[in-house]
């Protein structure tokens, strides 16, 4: 029995008054056991009682030492409550006057930036429309000027035409032979009017609409209304790739999975997957997380490409059949048809953002963490086009 208390003897601790009894021995419960941490009485605790050797002290110690707690206690609740009164009182209103002024401070921060904003996307506007009209003048009066010219033109060589049908008709032979210089000069200067050309000078120049910051804002409005949920078509990705059962993460593989079963659709060699999506009309906006990969490339695909062997038919990039951006460590460029072109970024986009507007043809690749368009491609695109993605390292996951 621990040492706690003294040892009770029989019939001792039994206290002043009447309380209840141990159900076992009919004593009263004047000791505490704090192994089964319950009141007993002086023959549970004993030599021969079921708490022998517990640690047995006297239930007045236990309960002074509860009372004590309780005091404690108490004290520390009304320490707690004098706090939480404090509190109350005196900081939560400074906090609400606070959030109330800071409230008032973002609206106006969020209203004048905004309105900033409003006004520079109001010149871009005013100056982009005055650069169209400037344009389309320049256009309209070249063409003008052609129609001028080309008038005059016309009645020059039908001047010639009709002096020298008249030498025809009325000349005799001499009177034809004497107007030889004359019909020389005549034919020589209408063979000085020459035909019509194709001139880039009668045509509207559509680049006249092109804005780094008209471009970037569009980008940025739509990957944030328009972004798409793409999914990968499981029969188009390469044995060297692994595809999540939400089908929009790839994971490249150093073996070949022997699980695909092989198909016109798949690709076999390169490690590449077309999306279950074509567009052919419209405008259209798709994210890919690619922070964890050092080798991928994203972007779009005819249907047309080519799926089997090594050949850099069906390498993207490398054919006539898609337009990619890719990464390989830190070499990033715009590939097309086996033309490359560098695009000298300094540090890898954490998520590639593509946009794809087929009623103007452009392909625009974007990274929305910086608002940074980092190439745009304009071209007629065969139709319809599907996202195309390759992985060679790690993973890429298209995001919505």
């Amino acid at each position: 029995m621990s040492a706690e208390g003294a040892e009770p003897g029989p019939g001792s601790g039994s206290g002043p008054g009447p309380g209840p009894l141990c159900p076992e021995h009919g004593q009263a419960l004047s000791w505490f056991c704090g192994s089964e941490r319950r009141p007993v009485c002086a023959a549970c605790a004993g030599l021969g009682g079921r708490c022998r050797g517990h640690r047995i002290r006297r239930a007045e110690e236990r309960a002074e030492e509860l009372r004590n707690k309780i005091v404690d206690q108490c004290e520390r609740l009304q320490l707690q409550s004098a706090a939480i009164t404090k509190y109350v009182a005196d900081v939560l209103p400074g906090k609400n006057q606070r959030a109330v002024s800071m409230a008032s401070a973002a609206r106006e921060l969020v209203i004048q930036r905004l309105s900033l904003v409003r006004s520079l996307c109001e010149s871009e506007e005013q100056r982009l429309l005055e650069q169209v009209h400037g344009e389309e003048e320049r256009a309209h009066q070249s063409i003008l000027t052609q129609r001028v010219h080309w008038a005059e033109a016309l009645q020059k060589l039908d001047t010639i035409r009709t002096g020298l049908v008249g030498m025809l008709t009325h000349l005799d032979d001499l009177q034809l032979i004497q107007k030889e210089q004359e019909i020389f000069e005549r034919t020589e200067e209408a063979e000085g009017i020459l035909d019509p050309q194709e001139s880039e000078m009668l045509n509207f120049n559509e680049k006249c609409t092109r804005s780094p910051l008209l471009t970037q804002l569009w980008a940025t409005a739509v990957l944030g209304s328009l972004s798409e949920d793409i999914r990968i078509d499981e029969r188009t990705v390469s044995p060297f790739l692994q595809l999540s059962d939400d089908r929009k993460t790839l994971t490249f593989s150093t073996k070949k999975s022997k699980a695909c079963a092989d198909g016109p659709e798949r690709f076999d060699h390169w490690p590449n997957a077309l999306a279950a999506t074509s567009f052919q009309n419209g405008l259209h906006a798709w994210m890919v997380n690619v922070q964890n990969s050092c080798a991928y490339k994203v972007g779009v695909a005819s249907g047309h490409l080519p799926r089997k062997g090594s050949g850099s038919d069906c390498r993207l990039g490398h054919n006539a059949f898609s337009w990619v951006f890719s990464r390989y460590d830190q070499e990033f460029r715009f590939s097309h048809n086996g033309q490359h072109e560098p695009l000298g970024l300094l540090r890898g986009p954490a998520q590639l953002g593509v946009v794809l507007d087929l009623q103007v043809q452009e392909l625009l690749f974007y990274e929305p963490a910086s608002g940074t368009v980092l190439c745009a491609h304009h071209v007629s695109f065969p139709g319809p086009l599907f996202p195309v993605f390759a992985v060679a390292d790690q993973t890429i996951s298209i995001v919505r």
